[in-house]
């Protein structure tokens, strides 16, 4: 079975920073795409922003520019630096990955159980 667990979500002031960190435990398996969604309240879930394995990255308008998505493939993370955060980034973060199991030729998905992340003065 696989986990992905996040942590580093927060309180902050607009203009700031925050730093999420997701790790993927298991074993059995390999990771095609990790990234990051959000959903603020009364909004339909966003995809952030992702990461290939080979170090490819999408990001949403919104955030490009602010925002920097890495990865470790050998320790199986992804993080995300917020810079300039605004308001408007206020919402749940959620984790995510496409994952291979061994012995199967199809991705799956997995998401984290979410951190708040919260943009006030």
């Amino acid at each position: 079975q696989v986990q992905l667990v996040e942590s580093g979500g927060g309180l902050v002031q607009p203009g700031g920073s925050l730093r999420l960190s997701c790790a993927a435990s298991g074993s059995g398996f390999s990771i095609n795409v990790m990234g990051w969604y959000r959903q603020a309240p009364g909004n339909q879930r966003e995809l952030v922003a992702e990461i290939t394995s080979g170090g490819s990255t999408n990001y949403v308008d919104s955030v490009k520019g602010r925002f920097t998505i890495s990865r470790d493939n050998a320790q199986n993370t992804v993080d995300l630096q917020m810079n300039s955060l605004e308001p408007e980034d206020t919402a749940v973060y959620y984790c995510y990955a496409k994952i291979r199991m061994n012995g199967v030729s199809y991705l799956l998905s997995f998401w984290g159980q979410g951190t708040q992340v919260t943009v006030s003065s």
